[in-house]
């Protein structure tokens, strides 16, 4: 094949391409489709997802069917809600894993992002952004006790594997322990503290010197630090999920939490809470933290820390901590981490939290929300084993995979949006927006108990 034809085959796929481009930013420029837009979205999206991204999520998405000729595709929100590209409205108690505690599209967050944009995307590297420093202050101003310095982060995995990093830093040790039922995130720092096999097994070897304890136990938690300081192989670190939330929104039993800050107090280790899905007012409180009255050394915190429209994450840290970071700022970095949209979300994100008191909802509503969802299960024994949680942070578990599958889907078909936790399948997960009103938690419940009459037990 000779050059110029090459030349002239890469110019006509280039056109194709452009053409094709252009046919997809008209398409988003677009405040309405109609039914042919749509129907080409549609199946733009599954023959993409087949071929190009992994046609795994078609088999396991409860919304494509077995022949591939419908499926919802997500294509706008706003609220409590989202729209597929037909129209069709959901009420969304997934929350993107727990991302939209302000709400689908908060017009203020919005806002400090766009404006933002107006001016600077992105930061040079090199001098210093302004809007870092400001998010660093204020979340000095509202972490619990005495964290005080922040890095920021894109997502909660990088958040944790911050954590990790600084706390090897901070005392050269180099044994951590996690949990069972824990979820910390697939990079290899934090899968290694991540519990599952399923996601560990196919990586291993994992980053050495992790041990898992059952969530709950102190006594083992006590025996594990005792045989760690005894072989000569003294914890760095303890991390732990508040209230575990892939786990299957599994609460921590009284004093628990209180007892591991001891534990670490007494063998010299740090605490790591991994607030990623419990922080941002998410459990009736702006940290879950505050709940227990313990405060951890250092804090991981995303999801819901964008607002539900940039991607964003952070650490904090007591500067005792922090310190070992000071001689050598470069020692951990991130191009993306803490650039000015992201910064701007998160800023907006906490004003509205704060300014509509979005944690004491979140208390409130919760616990209007997790007794009538009892209500509506009695007589359904046999399908659901417990419902608990604490704020708007609910979990559904059922005695079978098989019946929480049956009722997410019976659910989504009447325009509501559950899914099941990462770690415990048998348990769905109620993570709505902290703004959804009373009226859309009714109709919730009301379709649940409608769903829990015709699916088998």
């Amino acid at each position: 094949m000779s050059i110029d034809y090459k030349q002239e085959l890469k110019s006509k796929q280039n056109e194709q391409v452009s053409e094709y481009i252009n046919k997809v930013l008209e398409l988003i420029e677009k405040e309405e489709i109609n039914e042919q837009e749509a129907a080409w979205i549609t199946k733009e999206t599954i023959d993409g997802f087949r071929e190009h991204v992994n046609p795994g999520f078609l088999a396991y998405r409860k919304t494509v069917t077995k022949d591939g000729q419908f499926a919802a595709v997500e294509w706008s929100d706003n609220g409590s809600c989202f729209k597929d590209v037909n129209g069709k409205e959901y009420i969304d108690c997934l929350g993107g894993f727990g991302i939209y505690n302000v709400g689908h599209r908060n017009p203020k967050v919005l806002k400090a992002v766009t404006d933002q944009l107006k001016r600077q995307a992105l930061h040079s590297q090199d001098l210093l952004d302004p809007l870092r420093a400001m998010l660093a202050k204020i979340l000095a101003d509202i972490t619990p006790g005495d964290l005080k310095y922040a890095f920021f982060t894109n997502s909660g995995t990088e958040s944790v594997e911050a954590a990790l990093k600084l706390a090897k830093m901070y005392s050269e040790r180099t044994t951590f322990i996690s949990t069972t039922r824990a979820f910390h995130g697939k990079s290899l720092g934090s899968l290694s503290g991540t519990a599952k096999g399923m996601f560990r097994k196919p990586f291993l070897p994992l980053i050495p010197g992790f041990r898992h304890v059952p969530f709950g136990d102190i006594d083992m938690m006590r025996k594990t630090f005792e045989v760690c300081a005894s072989v000569g192989e003294d914890v760095a670190a303890v991390i732990l999920e508040p209230i575990q939330g892939e786990g299957g929104i599994i609460l921590p039993p009284e004093n628990y939490l209180k007892q591991v800050r001891e534990l670490c107090d007494q063998y010299g280790a740090l605490l790591i809470f991994d607030e990623v899905q419990t922080g941002m007012g998410r459990t009736g409180k702006m940290f879950a933290a505050e709940l227990y009255d313990v405060v951890p050394d250092i804090i991981c915190l995303a999801k819901a820390f964008g607002g539900g429209v940039m991607p964003a994450g952070a650490i904090v840290a007591r500067e005792e901590v922090f310190k070992s970071w000071f001689p050598n700022p470069f020692m951990h970095t991130t191009t993306f981490g803490g650039n000015p949209l992201a910064c701007a979300a998160a800023i907006a994100t906490i004003g509205v939290l704060i300014e509509e008191k979005l944690p004491e909802r979140a208390a409130e509503v919760g616990e209007y929300f997790l007794k009538e969802l009892i209500q509506a299960a009695k007589g359904h024994e046999d399908k659901v084993q417990e419902i608990r949680g604490q704020g708007l942070m609910i979990g559904i578990e059922f005695h079978q995979d098989e019946i929480g599958y049956e009722v997410s889907k019976g659910m989504f078909d009447r325009g509501i949006l559950v899914a099941g936790t990462l770690i415990n399948s048998k348990t769905i997960r109620i993570e709505p927006a902290l703004t959804i009103s009373y009226e859309e938690v009714d109709r919730v419940v009301r379709n649940f108990k409608e769903v829990l009459e015709y699916v088998k037990g």
